[in-house]
């Protein structure tokens, strides 16, 4: 007949309960990540931009084509160019405030401009104010009215970008301006 230890019994029972406690007492696992809060407080009377025009990522061709993205944020190519799905294309967006029934003028400061980067320059033409109905954005000051009982108002601005044959992979940036008259 085998003979077993009632205290050894005990005390293996008793540390496999403490090993299967310690076990499911485990923390979860965490993790902190840094986050970013930012706001621009304007005065009234002014504008600010909230987005920046995007084209987004497209893979060029051995022929020229261009990429327009509208102030909805639609974005379609011709000629060479092929879009990459998911690119961050996206309009530029403007925000302000007047007073309601305000007018306001808004002008381009140029017609077109060029984008740099490691290749030859691109050109961006054909800016369109996204109001209703649609308006071509130029150097002449195009007129409107707030609508807004609070005088708060946004606008979208697509264009359209010239891209080169066999342009040169990177990034193009550059710098445009649009000016706002509140008469």
């Amino acid at each position: 007949m085998i003979r077993t230890n009632r205290f050894f019994q005990r005390t293996a029972t008793a540390l496999l309960l403490a090993a299967f406690a310690m076990i499911a007492a485990q923390p979860a696992y965490a993790g902190t990540m840094p986050g970013n809060g930012e706001i621009t407080i304007v005065s009234p009377l002014s504008f600010v931009i909230d987005d920046n025009l995007d084209f987004g990522t497209i893979v060029r061709g051995t022929t020229a084509g261009t990429v327009t993205v509208t102030p909805t944020g639609t974005r379609t190519q011709t000629g060479g160019v092929t879009l990459i799905n998911g690119g961050g294309h996206k309009p530029a967006l403007f925000a302000g405030q007047g007073t309601f029934l305000q007018r306001v003028e808004i002008s381009l400061g140029a017609s077109s401009i060029s984008l740099t980067g490691p290749g030859a320059p691109m050109q961006v033409r054909d800016f369109v104010l996204g109001s209703t109905p649609t308006a071509v954005l130029t150097t002449t000051p195009l007129s409107f009215r707030i609508a807004a009982l609070n005088g708060v108002f946004s606008f979208p601005v697509g264009a359209t970008l010239d891209v080169g044959a066999n342009q040169a992979p990177g990034v193009y940036s550059g710098n445009w301006s649009i000016t706002l008259n509140y008469f």
